[in-house]
């Protein structure tokens, strides 16, 4: 997150390599009719009378205010009007050109992926990766695309990513953290299927709408504690694809933990390994620990890298990961942009760096550098 220091622990700006990859980058929709062009009129009257009822608690509106409209920075209106992220002009000013950026993946949470009626669900899927395609990539030659599946409806799902295969426009899917199930479930098995079938590796978005408390301990009071349970639903699906054979069954197919921080992985790794050496007569589907299965399958975007007040602690961790692990990523438009300037605040090689803001997202993605 970019913050102004008002201590010694103020980090002063980086140089930046050339032709920054930006793995998490979310477009926005000026109203709903932007997916009109792509929407049977059958679901154009049905968002106009019944709206897109996702499946949460709060059925009239987000469960915790954001802090700010859109969760977004002030400062990211487009002057021509519109909400934040919803002017490819303004984020080629503000973004791509401002920060260097060369490559930039497009995760779109625009309504479509929690909505309760799986059939409008996957109506809305396919039209906002027609809008990808029509209003973003085809115009701006820096941005690549993730198709957006309707994953609770696995079939639907499956033939959305068949739908797409070959388009060079997407690099990913993309799925959300908080689903009805654990995301190792068989029933989410079909979507990954179709991923490994098209070669494309599963981007799992913190964040979400299951229907069900977005902690484990229920519904917490303060939007702070939702930002904070975004790591945790991050954590518990990645226990989930390792334990239930998700990795063992597709050994090549890659997934990527975006925006839930990186800095719990070690830790998880660590005791995921001590009780698989004790249980692991309960899993004998699993040939490999745990860890093994992360390191070969796992990769995580940056945004929102910790900010201990030793620095140094962050460097302790990219290098118990490996930085051939992590990938750069700003959250642009979010209020907790990570500037790629500011987002290492301790010195580290011109090698890490580079697979740091560059190579490990070149590598994971199929784009030539």
């Amino acid at each position: 997150m970019t913050v102004v220091l008002t201590s010694a622990a103020r980090q002063e700006a980086q140089p930046v390599i050339s032709g920054v990859a930006d793995c998490d980058i979310h477009p926005s929709v000026k109203s709903m009719a932007d997916l009109h062009p792509w929407l049977s009129s059958k679901w154009i009257e049905h968002f106009k009378s019944y709206g897109s009822l996702r499946n949460q608690h709060y059925v009239t509106g987000a469960a915790y205010h954001k802090s700010q409209p859109n969760a977004s920075r002030r400062d990211a209106y487009p002057p021509e009007g519109g909400p934040q992220a919803s002017s490819l002009a303004f984020m080629k000013q503000q973004l791509l050109d401002s920060h260097g950026i060369a490559l930039g993946i497009l995760n779109p949470l625009v309504p479509s992926q929690g909505v309760r009626n799986l059939d409008h669900s996957a109506a809305l899927c396919r039209a906002i990766n027609h809008w990808q395609v029509e209003c973003w990539t085809s115009k701006e030659a820096r941005l690549r695309a993730s198709i957006v599946v309707p994953y609770e409806d696995p079939e639907a799902s499956a033939a959305e990513i068949r739908f797409w295969a070959g388009n060079a426009s997407f690099v990913q899917v993309l799925m959300l953290s908080r689903t009805s199930f654990p995301t190792g479930n068989k029933r989410y098995w079909p979507i990954y299927d179709a991923a490994a079938e098209a070669g494309l590796p599963v981007g799992i978005h913190a964040f979400g709408n299951s229907g069900l408390p977005i902690t484990s301990a229920g519904w917490p009071s303060y939007y702070m504690e939702d930002m904070v349970a975004h790591a945790q639903s991050s954590q518990a699906g990645l226990v989930s694809l390792v334990i239930e054979g998700v990795f063992e069954r597709w050994p090549a197919l890659k997934f990527v933990l975006i925006e839930s921080g990186f800095s719990w992985a070690p830790s998880l790794i660590w005791r995921l390994d001590r009780n698989w050496r004790t249980l692991r007569s309960e899993v004998p589907h699993l040939k490999m620990s745990p860890g093994e299965y992360i390191r070969r399958n796992v990769w995580w975007t940056s945004q929102p890298i910790d900010e201990p007040e030793n620095a140094t602690h962050v460097s302790d961790i990219f290098d118990w990961l490996g930085w051939d692990r992590i990938m750069f990523s700003t959250d642009y438009p979010h209020w907790d942009f990570d500037d790629p300037a500011r987002v290492l605040a301790f010195r580290t090689s011109a090698e890490k760096r580079q697979q740091f803001f560059r190579g490990n997202a070149h590598h994971v993605y199929g784009v030539a550098a």
